[in-house]
């Protein structure tokens, strides 16, 4: 093989002018690349025949990568640069290059890090960071992956669209996870109806409604508070669903208040929906309520006794 590989170099030298040393180099170097993407793709295939499960199949694949081009640019690094037999010095001369010229990517790179060690978010997480909310399906060395929900969709389902966004945001912005220690997430419902009605009567179909048809995760909830208590402070004194009341601009606002798994809000909000519409519609002293501009007479309102307005003194 040493005599093939310096036949090889001395024709290269003899008919292109390259070097001997140096042909033998890039013979190296496109055999260390060979032989550890040939290692990386019987590794995958062996995951593939063992494992049916996409989260593992999708670890494998990246730490794999990974570890190639690590240890593809030690070796063919090694292998060029001569002199630098001293690996500590090796990589403190990259590092350094990499710091000075490509800032950017050596904070996105620490992000990863972060990410990985910490994991602030995994795979499968709905996150919102800065702007942009969605569930990650990819966390690679310089960005991680969103499929975008929100914006110009209501209660927080897909959009359809890719958002790549740079590790190193979560040095400088925050990171909200949906679906970290604890899975669910509080909705509420606003139901405006007219001072006129009867509010009691509202309220109590609206409670009922929401014990009866809403999400009723209660038990599994107090099990996932009680495990992530041993990592975050977490507590709620109660998780049942709950009618707030107050006093608005158009009328009296019941609020309804219950807990849902993040992905199913939308679903959720709309059952609850259409069983407040399909209660109301029954009810003929319950009106919805919305802005409007009323005007008072005191005759007709039954105030008699009221005295009448006198004009402004000339």
């Amino acid at each position: 093989m040493t005599t093939m590989l310096s036949l090889a170099g001395e024709w290269v030298h003899a008919n292109m002018g390259m070097e001997p040393a140096v042909f033998n180099k890039i013979v190296v170097s496109v055999s260390i690349f060979l032989v550890l993407w040939i290692v990386r793709a019987a590794a995958l295939v062996l995951i593939r025949k063992r494992t049916e499960d996409v989260r593992t199949r999708y670890w494998w694949s990246k730490s794999s990568l990974y570890i190639l081009v690590i240890l593809a640019v030690l070796l063919v690094g090694r292998t060029w640069l001569v002199g630098f037999d001293s690996l500590t010095t090796f990589l403190g001369l990259v590092s350094a290059g990499l710091a000075i010229a490509l800032k950017d990517l050596v904070v996105s790179l620490a992000g990863w890090i972060f990410i990985i060690s910490r994991q602030p978010f995994k795979l499968g997480d709905r996150i919102q960071c800065g702007k942009h909310a969605g569930d990650v399906i990819d966390i690679g060395v310089f960005q991680f992956t969103l499929l975008e929900v929100g914006n110009w969709v209501d209660a927080d389902q897909s959009t359809g669209r890719i958002i790549q966004i740079p590790n190193g945001v979560v040095f400088s912005q925050s990171v909200a996870n949906y679906t970290r220690g604890f899975q669910y997430i509080w909705n509420e419902l606003p139901v405006l109806i007219t001072f006129e009605s009867n509010w009691e009567e509202a309220r109590e179909i609206l409670f009922r409604i929401v014990r009866d048809h809403g999400p009723n995760p209660s038990e599994s909830a107090q099990e996932e508070i009680k495990e992530a208590s041993r990592e975050f402070m977490i507590f709620y004194p109660t998780l049942d669903p709950i009618v707030y009341t107050r006093v608005a601009d158009s009328g009296v606002l019941l609020t309804i208040r219950y807990i849902c798994h993040p992905r199913n809000r939308r679903n959720s909000a709309e059952k609850l929906w259409m069983e407040i519409l399909r209660e109301f519609s029954r009810c003929d002293g319950i009106d919805f309520a919305y802005p409007t501009q009323r005007f008072f007479d005191n005759t007709s309102e039954g105030k008699m006794k009221a005295a009448p307005v006198s004009p402004p003194a000339s």
